[in-house]
């Protein structure tokens, strides 16, 4: 078994690793930039090593501080989470060349997924289905208006080398596909460095289903079931459950078949997730896998009753996977929701400030993995989630209403959250129903905006007559934020 491990990540992320070293009795060793090196996360780790000064490219995304990070400390392991240079196959070759394993897949497995025209090809030959498209060589506008004329609009145009929702942009006639290419090739050469696109034809109101994979060092892959990331915003997801509300077994063996397929079709190994869209009509297509642990893994670990970290570390150790697939099944249901320090009032500005106060949600069913505490201080230089609260219950209902009640009851003072956004995206019929699709929150934006709180209103009302207009309007402008309990004014705290 691996005896120490290097954690190449920070925040919730970092923290969560740890856990899972602490309970095998390995030592863990936080890879941190220089100014966060007193951050919590470092509490929750044996040691910290420093990858130097400057911004992420210079630490989190340098490879080579890594690497060195990792022999200064002795670490015999590199895990590097989610982001950064999970992805990259660089870090993992690194790694075989110093004799420090590296918890993920093979530098080839990770290439061979990363881009999206490659992985496209491949799918194709394995027999896993793909979104009818377009991933050739020629590049020319000439060219793709053809390839799109082939496909019929609406396209979607996407950078090969994409994520995230940079370098997409959908073309729904031929005046707008000229555009569209020129967009989405800004984008990607800015975002990636590479400007190369394919095109899809765009599925109106799909559903994002994905399935998590894992395999061990012998070549065996086996399926964790899915999970569904359909409630999306701008392509970021934002609530993810599993199982997927509203499917049925028939689709779910298929789609798992699939995912297996892939996964042993470019020799993969550890954990992995293999992403599909779902039509309304139930057809599936292949959308990418994700060579690394998820953002949204807790959801699999709580309705199927695992350790993907733990099972990472095992498989990483040249040990075999801890379960058969005859053993796993899912049992209730589990939904998690990202808390941003973000203002949903504001166009989902992003938020900064010191972290005054928190207190997380406890009770039945309920999960926190977070990276801040109070002191912690939401910067401008990285990604703004600050935690993820998990719900499980034996129904769907059950966990709703827990992950609600969880929302309700948190306490961050010092930034403003997306927490009562949330609330609202929970009580929508359309989510309660199990009606869920990627266009979701688009289509009833107007429902989660916040309303104005009807007290206060009348309030300002009375001021207005008696005071004059110009301090009612005030008044009135003050009441936009939501605020139908104290404990939501807490969470949404930062608006004076």
């Amino acid at each position: 078994m691996i005896r120490s491990l290097l954690i190449a990540n920070r925040g919730e992320i970092a923290v969560r690793i740890a856990r899972s070293c602490r309970e095998l009795g390995v030592r863990s060793i936080l890879a941190s930039a220089e100014d966060e090196m007193r951050a919590w996360p470092s509490r929750a780790v044996d040691e910290v090593v420093s990858l130097g000064s400057g911004d992420a490219r210079a630490t989190y995304l340098n490879v080579d501080a890594v690497i060195d990070a990792a022999r200064r400390s002795g670490a015999e392991a590199i895990h590097p989470g989610y982001g950064f240079l999970s992805e990259r196959p660089e870090l993992a070759a690194a790694c075989a060349d110093a004799g420090i394993a590296f918890v993920g897949p093979p530098a080839e497995a990770i290439e061979a997924m990363g881009s999206k025209a490659g992985s496209r090809a491949l799918m194709e030959k394995l027999g896993v289905p793909v979104v009818p498209g377009y991933h050739g060589e020629d590049q020319s506008d000439e060219t793709m208006e053809a390839e799109a004329a082939r496909i019929g609009f609406p396209v979607l145009v996407k950078a090969s080398a994409g994520g995230g929702g940079k370098g997409m942009k959908i073309a729904f006639e031929a005046r707008d596909l000229r555009e569209a290419l020129a967009s989405a090739r800004r984008e990607a050469a800015k975002a990636f460095g590479n400007d190369r696109l394919l095109l899809e034809k765009y599925i109106v109101r799909p559903r994002h289903v994905e399935f998590q994979v894992f395999a061990g060092p012998d070549g065996e892959v086996i399926h964790l079931f899915e999970r569904d990331c359909s409630i999306q915003r701008r392509h970021q997801k934002v609530l993810e459950e599993s199982p997927a509300p509203r499917f049925d077994q028939d689709l779910r063996a298929r789609m798992a078949e699939s995912a297996v397929r892939a996964a042993s079709g470019i020799g993969y190994r550890n954990a992995g997730t293999v992403e599909f869209i779902l039509s309304p009509e139930g057809e599936y297509f292949f959308l990418e896998m994700n060579t690394r642990l998820q953002v949204e893994h807790p959801v699999t670990e709580m309705v199927v009753g695992v350790d993907l970290v733990r099972a990472q570390l095992h498989v990483a150790s040249g040990l075999p996977l801890p379960w058969k697939q005859e053993e796993l099944g899912q049992r209730g249901h589990a939904i998690e929701a990202r808390i941003y320090a973000e203002d949903p009032d504001r166009g989902f500005l992003p938020q900064t400030g010191t972290i005054e106060r928190v207190d997380w949600p406890a009770g039945a069913g309920i999960r926190v993995d977070s990276g801040v505490a109070a002191g912690s201080v939401v910067g401008v230089h990285y990604d703004p989630m600050l935690a993820k609260i998990i719900a499980r219950g034996e129904s769907r209902d059950l966990a709703i209403d827990r992950l609600r009640r969880a929302l309700g009851e948190l306490v961050l003072l010092g930034t403003s959250t997306n927490v009562s956004w949330l609330r609202r995206v929970l009580d929508h019929p359309s989510f309660r129903e199990g009606n869920v699709h990627t266009h979701v929150l688009s289509d009833f934006q107007a429902d989660l905006a916040a309303p104005a709180d009807r007290t206060a209103v009348a309030v300002a009302g009375v001021l207005s007559s008696v005071l004059g207009s110009r301090i009612g309007a005030r008044a009135v402008n003050a009441t936009e934020a939501e605020t139908p309990t104290v404990w939501e004014r807490a969470g949404e705290w930062g608006r004076g």
